[in-house]
């Protein structure tokens, strides 16, 4: 049985700040609905200091934030765009439309059919998350979207250059400078000057990620990405100071952000232990970091391989770091997760920034029941099909009409039957209403 060196908050406590969260949002986006542009402009300037007279950004402005920023940072931007791209245009290609004649005269197929709008959310608060832009406009431009509009909210009083800067490289047709909660409320109801999409993607802290719950039927999602979560699985193959940096580079996204190491070794885990309070004492981001680990934080010591994939699935964590011996272990066997990164060579930043493989990911145990965001979330699988001979259309009439019968559906019998009258010639009274 896994033993806990280490424990985080109970689910109890978890439970009471997720409570206050849906609160919060479901006033927020009642009024949003109700007041539009100016709810939303009031919630702009009271979470974010900015309340402009348009939230959509004009191409002159989408210049002049460009022009802040440096050849190199353009360069590396464009570098990361690429790497999604690249893989996203071979996930598409993946995705086959199909047609097949399952018997003579049945043709069945389906199509895959681009969402036609989408808005994409790329988070800034304390970090401005430039890749978040490339992560989703650049996947639903490969998809074939039509028109995406992406939103980020101000920082320091103003667009984010570097941000506008990926959301424009990426090929947005819309950009707002709106942020939190307000702006996916916005962006999925539609306001008086924001037109209403059909799909909301991308991440965020706890009030977007329930602010899309909330609007889940009323629009579609990629999924519930809330606040991120690392997990690490350990043996003795890697050191204390590597798997300390990776629980803390992810711990340091948020004070509600749960990292947590899963070894074999209870040296490790010791050791482990002891390094995240070193490197907590020289972290720059150690003030959000600490929050973080001392709430969320936990270390798990199991008996062996076995063990450990069995608790890293019943955790079912967002993205999980593979250092062990044979990392390929885990791939054939986890079932329960967002991304892996296998071996010390990789690890999750390469996966957030720039490596290719999108960083929208399940949270909250959601990876027990989907992935992450890719290029087939922005697509929909629609079937069709058309019957090309009487015979066809006789035969699959006749079954068709006894199990509409079977279960009490006289309409849905006569709609059979009279194609099994007039193409296969066979005499199938109408039901009338004594039947």
């Amino acid at each position: 049985m896994a033993t806990i060196i280490k424990a985080g908050r109970t689910a109890e406590q978890i439970a009471e700040a997720d409570a206050k969260v849906r609160t919060t949002v479901e006033a927020t986006l009642a009024d949003i609905e109700a007041r539009g542009d100016a709810a939303v402009r009031e919630l702009s300037e009271k979470f974010d200091g900015y309340a402009p007279d348009k939230f959509h950004l004009s191409e002159p402005e989408i210049e002049a934030a460009m022009s802040k920023v440096s050849k190199r940072d353009l360069e590396d931007i464009r570098f990361a765009q690429a790497q999604v791209k690249n893989f996203a245009e071979h996930q598409k290609a993946a995705l086959k439309d199909i047609e097949v004649e399952t018997m003579p005269g049945v043709v069945l197929g389906h199509k895959n059919v681009p969402v036609n709008s989408v808005a994409c959310y790329v988070p800034g608060g304390k970090y401005p998350m430039v890749a978040s832009a490339h992560m989703s406009v650049v996947t639903a431009k490969v998809a074939g979207v039509k028109r995406v509009i992406a939103s980020a909210p101000p920082y320091k009083g103003a667009p984010h250059p570097a941000i506008v800067a990926a959301m424009h490289l990426a090929g947005a047709d819309e950009i707002l400078c709106l942020g939190g909660m307000q702006a996916v409320g916005a962006m999925a109801l539609g306001t008086e000057t924001i037109n209403p999409t059909d799909m909301l993607v991308g991440p965020g802290n706890m009030f977007v990620a329930e602010a899309k719950r909330q609007l889940y039927g009323r629009v579609g999602i990629d999924l519930f990405a809330g606040p991120t979560e690392t997990l690490v699985i350990a043996d003795e193959s890697v050191d204390a100071e590597l798997c300390a940096v990776d629980l803390l580079g992810q711990a340091e996204h948020g004070p509600t952000s749960p990292a947590a190491l899963i070894t074999n070794s209870e040296k490790l885990a010791r050791e482990t232990l002891a390094e995240v309070e070193r490197q907590l004492k020289v972290l720059p981001t150690a003030e959000i970091a600490s929050v973080s680990w001392a709430d969320y934080g936990q270390i798990i010591l199991c008996r062996d391989e076995a063990e450990m994939v069995a608790v890293a699935d019943e955790l079912a964590y967002e993205h999980v770091q593979v250092m062990t011996r044979d990392p390929d272990y885990f791939l054939d066997n986890m079932t329960n997760y967002g991304a892996l990164f296998l071996g010390p060579r990789t690890n999750v930043s390469y996966g957030d920034k720039v490596i290719g493989t999108n960083h929208t990911l399940p949270t909250k145990k959601a990876a027990r029941y989907t992935g992450g965001l890719w290029v087939g979330k922005f697509m929909k699988t629609c079937t069709y099909q058309r019957v090309l001979t009487d015979e066809a259309s006789a035969k699959v009439g006749e079954v068709c009409s006894r199990l509409c019968m079977l279960e009490g559906f006289a309409g849905h019998a006569e709609q059979a039957n009279i194609r099994v009258r007039r193409y296969g010639g066979r005499n199938i009274e109408p039901y009338t209403a004594a039947d």
